[in-house]
C-alpha cells in the first residue's frame, strides 16, 4: 500500500522498515535533544502524512529503549483526517539522562485499519466466559 508523505524539514527520513517482516516502520529525530530524567518532550518528525480514511497510526515504545532505557512514547495515535507534522512524545521514566541526536530511531508507528462505531445502547449485554473479571482475574 502506498501512502502519500510531505517531508517539512531538510533534514526529516521517511519512516522505514528496518527489516523484511516488520510490523512497526522506525521513526527519527529530527533533533538533538538531551531528556532529562522524568521529563517528557516532543520530537517533531519533519513529516506530514495523508492516510486513507480506514486507517490510523500507532506510535509504540521502540522495544530496547523502553527495556533497557525507560525511554517510551506517549499520546501515540495519528488520524487519517490530520495533516500536520508527525510527532512523537517520549518520557523518560529513568534516573538517567538519555541523549537523542538527529537521524536516531526514536519511536515505531504501526498503520493499521480502523474501523469506525456507533454505540448502540443497551439494558443487558450478552453473557460471555469471562464476564465482569477485570485486571488481573487470570491469577497473575
Amino acid at each position: 500500500m502506498k501512502v502519500n508523505i510531505k517531508l517539512l524539514k531538510p533534514n526529516a527520513k521517511i519512516p522505514s522498515y528496518g527489516r523484511k517482516g516488520d510490523a512497526g516502520l522506525d521513526l527519527y529525530s529530527c533533533e538533538d535533544y538531551e531528556l532529562k530524567p522524568v521529563e517528557r518532550h516532543s520530537f517533531g518528525l519533519g513529516v506530514a502524512i495523508e492516510l486513507p480514511r480506514d486507517l490510523v497510526a500507532l506510535i509504540w515504545d521502540r522495544g530496547g529503549m523502553a527495556a533497557k532505557k525507560g525511554i517510551h512514547s506517549i499520546a501515540g495515535v495519528i488520524d487519517s483526517n490530520y495533516r500536520g507534522e508527525v510527532n512523537v512524545v517520549l518520557l523518560n521514566t529513568s534516573k538517567e539522562l538519555y541523549k537523542i541526536k538527529k537521524g536516531d530511531r526514536i519511536a515505531q508507528m504501526i498503520v493499521q485499519k480502523c474501523e469506525a462505531v456507533e454505540f448502540n445502547q443497551v439494558d443487558e449485554l450478552k453473557e460471555s466466559e469471562r464476564g465482569d473479571q477485570g485486571w488481573f482475574s487470570s491469577g497473575k
